[in-house]
């Protein structure tokens, strides 16, 4: 049986905090998902970042050309991100919801997930998969970024073994890879973490 895990509330942590002092702030576009566009030879469509937070992915990818949504659960974290956006000058798309009630109503190119998918209790994993999978465009992809079974400090997210994102993942997605990397932020070392690239089926 999986230890049920504890999370603040999204919303009062974004008012309480700064987000430079959050462990997976990185105002830099993660790495691991860089490395996945070069490979799959994407520059160009329709992006969502899914748990977008403090919009620092959102605004690279911004800059890197990409037509961008970002949606968080947290008020708080998208007015923050919101006004980041604009001090730069980009026109983001930035929404309150949450990927349960989701009112996003359009389809994209691919999704970005770098922390939202590991922290949602086993029991709502599939349900997940169907509304991600419903925002993604026919062959389109999902990006996910997520706690490895191989981390072993106390609390936070849950981990997952590639066997395990393959099983909750493979009905609705094809599975292209799958590789252990690590989750840059503030913490020091780094988590451990898996990243994923699938297609849409």
């Amino acid at each position: 049986m999986i230890q049920q895990r504890e999370f603040p509330d999204w919303n009062n942590l974004y008012q309480e905090r700064q987000v430079e002092t959050m462990p997976w702030y990185n105002p830099d576009i993660d790495a691991d998902l860089e490395q996945a566009l070069i490979e799959l030879k994407i520059d160009s469509g329709t992006v969502l970042d899914l748990g977008t937070g403090p919009g620092t992915q959102a605004i690279a990818l911004a800059k890197k050309g990409f037509w961008v949504t970002g949606s968080d659960i947290s008020e708080a974290a998208i007015t923050q991100a919101d006004s980041k956006a604009k001090e730069e000058g980009l026109d983001i798309s930035f929404i309150q919801d949450d990927i349960f009630k989701s009112r996003l109503d359009q389809e994209f190119d691919f999704v970005f997930d770098r922390g939202c998918f590991h922290v949602f209790h086993p029991d709502l994993r599939q349900d997940y998969v169907r509304i991600v999978h419903s925002l993604i465009k026919p062959k389109g992809y999902l990006f996910v970024k997520c706690f490895s079974h191989l981390e072993t400090r106390e609390g936070g997210p849950y981990r997952f073994t590639p066997e395990e994102i393959k099983q909750i993942f493979g009905d609705r997605f094809h599975v292209i890879s799958i590789h252990e990397t690590v989750y840059q932020g503030t913490l020091d070392p780094l988590p451990k973490a898996l990243f994923s690239i699938l297609q849409r089926l």
